[in-house]
């Protein structure tokens, strides 16, 4: 079947257009998952300080950061990148192509990753952080030498399945106009009637989730068996 499909792909001259999608697509997710790890981690990190186990507890911070966090999450990214598209404009310029899905990708994922972060780093024994508490250590060398340590394989593989979300999301945003496979899936293998090209599509973005999952999880045992 897949050689079926790169056949006809040739034919109709369109290896060259998914090999760009598939170029998009990437941009889209590495871009949007650094700068969503960026600010995400620092968000999980305040939840776990001023929440209730937390070394700088404050229930009112704690609650407000959860709810804007729980409202993030709630919005369907569809909804979110048309919700959006003035903040977009203003941030790129333009609500379509490959730079502006950039912008609702990453505001999607920072609530996941803050989550993310505040789980992994909740599985840190407290006793180690009574520990350094009693040896003097400040908030910051806790965070920086113990919790960030103790919970890295939790926090690569927590990105690795954001970077999976993400790859579905970036299709989403291909489908009204963000570039990318998704783009191509709807224009040319929906609209046009291309079976190759949409057979083709989905099967790189199931390679990228593969991709994605096999590195994440490869790295993350790494730092496991430390």
């Amino acid at each position: 079947m897949l050689s079926l499909a790169l056949s006809s792909l040739a034919s109709h001259n369109m290896l060259r257009p998914v090999a760009v999608a598939t170029g998009e697509t990437i941009a889209m997710v590495l871009v949007s998952l650094v700068f969503a790890e960026l600010i995400g981690t620092p968000l999980g990190i305040l939840l776990v300080l001023t929440g209730p186990r937390g070394m700088a507890r404050n229930d009112g911070v704690y609650s407000v950061l959860s709810t804007v966090v729980n409202i993030g999450r709630s919005i369907p990214f569809v909804i979110l990148m048309v919700a959006i598209v003035p903040f977009t404009q203003l941030i790129t310029g333009t609500s379509v192509g490959t730079v502006a899905a950039m912008v609702p990708l990453t505001i999607s994922a920072i609530p996941f990753v803050a989550r993310i972060t505040e789980s992994a780093m909740l599985t840190v024994e407290p006793g180690v952080i009574d520990a350094c508490i009693s040896m003097g250590a400040s908030r910051y060398q806790i965070v920086k030498y113990v919790l960030v340590p103790e919970c890295l394989a939790s926090l690569i593989s927590g990105a690795s399945i954001t970077a999976v979300n993400l790859v579905g999301y970036s299709a989403m945003a291909g489908a009204i106009g963000g570039g990318g496979l998704g783009n191509l899936a709807i224009r040319y293998g929906y609209q046009r009637w291309e079976p190759a090209i949409m057979a083709m599509c989905v099967v790189v973005l199931i390679c990228l989730v593969q991709g994605i999952q096999y590195i994440g999880d490869k790295i993350a045992r790494r730092y496991l068996w430390k």
